[in-house]
């Protein structure tokens, strides 16, 4: 995957999140939970793009 792919997904989701968080009106704690949640998920999406999910799984504890 191109690193221009990457760049793009990451601002999508950031459009897409400031979108949902300026003009759907929800109470302030389910948009910090949908906040976290998504940025949690954009983490993980990164982690596997970059592998580290992979090499990861090697570890036995």
């Amino acid at each position: 995957m191109s690193a221009l792919t990457i760049i793009i997904v990451i601002i999508g989701v950031g459009v897409l999140l400031w979108l949902i968080n300026r003009f759907i009106p929800m109470q302030p704690t389910i948009k910090g939970v949908l906040n976290v949640v998504v940025i949690l998920i954009l983490i993980i999406w990164l982690l596997n793009v970059f592998g580290i999910l992979e090499s990861l799984q090697i570890i036995r504890i």
